[in-house]
């Protein structure tokens, strides 16, 4: 969580508030126990302040205690539970991703933009390996992603500034971009072209192709993309098979949050910005996703899609 030491000094700012969760955050997959003195270091806090913080969240039971090291307790899925639920992403989302694995195989996701990474609000995929790395929740760097990329491709120049500033871009495998300078010539592309492809950086065997969402004020919202294996597809060809139906698909997710602009708002990426160029697209069509339980997604009506004229 960037500090900003304007915002620190406000009266409404709680200090004590943005340090526990800084505390939180610094687990995670690389740390998933840390002794005291690596959460000072790693949150940059006194270790007196460390302290005081893991034992406020040991005691509401956010975080246990193995020997000398701290551990997370399931406690703290209720934070993200909350708002899963609230907004329904993966099961409004879903349905429109099952569709589109079902027409062309593979995989694939919708992930906003939180800071550094991206985060994973739904997924569908056909291969069960796929659906373990890249569950709702899971994070990755923005940098290395397709969709991490084109989610920054659209952000104002001094977003990207700033992201470049303090992302620590590190080879993922040997075919990872981590030339700042390259990196953002990779961005303008993206943003010029309105979609962006991968092979091979994020982990070996993977390739993806990626759109922007955008919401109905024209403010990117999230991204969308198709995956699949490398022994299946080449970079090349995930553009020119799935592109086109993932174009479709975004279609779609887009048209819905025009006519629910709560979910919009409630997945927004951090640091959204309106998009200033215009890409040639087909009129927004409403479709509903299959029954589901969800409350909103039995809200959308199907709208068929409106005839093109000569």
């Amino acid at each position: 969580m960037p500090k900003n030491a304007e915002v620190e000094k406000r009266p409404d700012y709680v200090t004590s508030l943005d340090r526990g969760l800084r505390v939180l955050q610094t687990f995670s997959r690389d740390h998933a126990q840390l002794t005291l003195s690596e959460v000072a270091a790693l949150t940059k806090l006194s270790p007196a302040t460390a302290r005081r913080s893991l034992h406020t969240l040991e005691h509401l039971g956010y975080v246990g205690r193995s020997g000398r090291r701290f551990l997370l307790r399931p406690k703290v899925l209720s934070i993200s539970s909350g708002y899963l639920s609230a907004i329904n992403a993966e099961m409004v989302l879903q349905p429109f991703l099952q569709d589109l694995v079902n027409e062309v195989g593979g995989s694939s996701s919708v992930t906003i933009l939180d800071d550094l990474q991206i985060v994973y609000l739904a997924h569908a995929s056909a291969n069960r390996a796929i659906r373990l790395t890249a569950g709702v929740a899971a994070r990755y760097p923005a940098y290395a992603t397709s969709m991490g990329r084109t989610l920054l491709a659209f952000q104002p120049e001094w977003v990207i500034d700033a992201y470049f500033s303090r992302a620590v871009l590190r080879k993922l495998t040997e075919h990872t971009e981590t030339n700042a300078a390259a990196l953002r010539r990779i961005l303008k592309e993206t943003r010029e072209k309105g979609y962006t492809s991968i092979q091979d950086e994020l982990d070996y065997g993977i390739v993806s192709v990626a759109l922007p969402i955008f919401g109905a004020d024209g403010t990117i919202v999230a991204a969308a993309n198709c995956a699949d294996v490398t022994t299946r597809l080449s970079k090349k060809d995930i553009v020119t098979k799935r592109l086109p139906a993932l174009r479709q698909a975004v279609r779609r997710i887009e048209g819905m949050l025009t006519q629910y602009p709560e979910l919009a708002n409630s997945v927004a990426s951090q640091n959204a910005a309106p998009k200033d160029i215009t890409h040639a697209r087909e009129p927004l069509v409403v479709v509903a996703p299959p029954a589901r339980t969800s409350s909103l997604a039995a809200r959308v009506q199907r709208t068929p899609p409106p005839r093109r004229r000569s």
